[in-house]
């Protein structure tokens, strides 16, 4: 009996420490971030009652770039999510982080918001960020619809955006 009550001990204990290592990310980020045109942008700014689609990126990233070359000919099914896309480039390099906005011609979308969370890394360790591009979709209350730690199928992004 003893050593019954020491196995699920044990199970419980693991079961514990693993539910403590996995991030809650069922809210949207409390982030804050700088824009290309030097203004901030924080959850504060979202529409009410949208759907929210975070990607975290970095704008020399190639698995970012492809994701942005794979969503333009698609985006009009993107039209009814806020995008916001969130580096960590510093401040004083947000030149990388506009040359990327002009390169995809994102002025174009007035969904997306692009900016840097600079050196507060509150977005990456919110998620837990170990490579780029992260995306996080949430739903017009604002709780997670899905999570994807690497680029999705193209199909599965616009499937899961249509849940939001």
């Amino acid at each position: 009996m003893k050593k019954l009550l020491l196995l699920f001990g044990l199970i419980i204990i693991a079961g514990c420490s693993q539910a403590q290592n996995k991030p809650d990310i069922e809210n949207i980020p409390p982030f804050r971030i700088l824009k290309t045109d030097s203004t901030y942008f924080s959850p504060t700014n979202l529409k009410k009652n949208k759907p929210v689609m975070i990607i975290y990126f970095a704008p020399d990233c190639s698995h970012c770039q492809h994701l942005m070359y794979e969503m333009k000919p698609k985006m009009k099914q993107f039209g009814n999510i806020q995008i916001v896309m969130v580096t960590f480039m510093e401040p004083n390099m947000l030149i990388a982080v506009k040359n990327f906005y002009r390169d995809f011609d994102l002025a174009k979308y007035p969904n997306i918001t692009v900016g840097t969370e600079g050196h507060t890394y509150v977005v990456q360790r919110y998620y837990q960020v170990a490579t780029t591009p992260y995306i996080a979709i949430y739903d017009h209350k604002g709780k997670l619809v899905k999570a994807f730690a690497k680029v999705p199928p193209m199909d599965e992004l616009i499937a899961t955006v249509k849940k939001a």
